[in-house]
């Protein structure tokens, strides 16, 4: 658990879910939802967990074609945060590798479990984000008659 952080408790309607003994969130939640909720950082942690990646054998792996510089950004911080070792090998050129760290391997389990729980709620989420476009939807008459 993260310094300052208390319990995990049971949700119940109306309270959180995370109690923290400091305010502002500094149980240290917004650091990691920063770490793991950028574009990126899933990505390159679920291509990790597969082995040891060269750069151009990631950037290649990962959907949405990440640029060069987005990629080199998303490993230095996740090697800053513990979760991702590099590698350099003395060659010409240079041979870099990644790989997940223990601590970034910790992390594997939860980010499955998110893919999981995605894949699982899919069509309710799609049913639901259908129901909320609909009700708020402008009935064709009514957009004509402000005009």
């Amino acid at each position: 658990m993260s310094a300052g952080h208390t319990e995990v408790t049971t949700p119940v309607p109306g309270e959180p879910v995370i109690v923290c003994d400091t305010p502002q969130d500094e149980c240290g939640v917004r650091d990691v939802l920063d770490r793991l909720g950028d574009k990126w950082s899933v990505y390159v942690v679920v291509e990790l967990a597969s082995g040891i990646r060269r750069f151009k054998e990631l950037q290649r792996a990962i959907p949405g074609a990440v640029s060069q510089r987005m990629l080199t950004l998303t490993l230095r911080r996740l090697e800053r945060d513990g979760l991702v070792g590099r590698t350099v090998y003395p060659t010409i050129p240079p041979q870099v590798e990644y790989e997940l760290t223990d601590l970034g391997h910790s992390l594997t389990h939860l980010v499955k479990a998110l893919a999981d729980w995605s894949i699982a709620h899919r069509p309710a989420i799609a049913a639901a984000r259908e129901a909320w476009d609909a009700a708020r939807a402008e009935p064709a008459t009514a957009s004509a008659d402000l005009r």
